[in-house]
Order: structure tokens, then sequence, then C-alpha cells
């Protein structure tokens, strides 16, 4: 299946039917929201070209990340940089109420700083 590419933090508020965000370079999304709204429609692979850090709870399947497949049927943390490719196949299975927050940062949030200077020294955001 050929990857969704997501460009904007916009572009994920509405794939995901959420509110915009407050701010287009950051956001804040509770994992809930995702959920509830993407439920009866399965996704292709994802390409974000922005930051995101995960914390996700209640879950159960595998996720793709790089060429590894990993279960998180007890939650999972997980770090993504641009342009990686992410896959997740929930368990048909799984009732329960998965929860957690996914923090969005677009580069151009981080241009200019120290920190976007130094990203590549963060080996968490590298598979």
């Amino acid at each position: 299946m050929k990857p969704l590419t997501i460009k904007t933090i916009s572009e994920f508020h509405q794939l995901y039917q959420l509110a915009p965000p407050e701010h287009p370079l950051i956001s804040v999304v509770d994992y809930a929201q995702v959920v509830s709204a993407k439920k009866n429609n399965p996704m292709p692979p994802l390409v974000a070209e922005y930051y995101s850090i995960s914390v996700k709870r209640g879950l159960s399947g595998k996720m793709r990340y790089g060429q590894q497949e990993y279960d998180f049927d007890e939650g999972v943390m997980y770090f993504l940089a641009p342009k990686q490719v992410l896959q997740v196949s929930p368990a048909p299975d799984k009732k329960g109420h998965p929860s957690g927050w996914i923090l969005l940062i677009h580069p151009d949030f981080l241009w200019g700083t120290s920190l976007a200077k130094n990203m590549k020294q963060y080996e968490f955001f590298d598979y």
C-alpha cells in the first residue's frame, strides 16, 4: 500500500477530523480523539513532514516503524522524525479505551534554534 504523506499539522487535524490546531507549527492531540475518528477507516502507512512524540496506552496490535514490527499491547512511546514511515495494524478484536497524547512539531517551529541545529544527535528519532 502506498504511504500517505501528511505535510502539515493542519492536514493531520483534518485527516483525523479534529478541530484545527491552535498554532500551525505545534499541536498536542488527545489520542482518544484520533482513535474515534479512524475507528472504521483503516489507514495506509503514514509519512509525516513534522516531528511526532507519542505516548499511547490501551492499544493492541502491531506497529511497523522503519523495517521493524513491534507489538504495543502494553502501550507505546515513540518518536518520529520528518519523512519516517509509520504503519499501525490494530488488532480487530481489541476492546478498550485507547488513550494518550501526541505532540506534533513542525521543523519550522524550531528553525534558527540550537535545538534545530542539534536534532540529529537525538538518536531516539532514528530507526
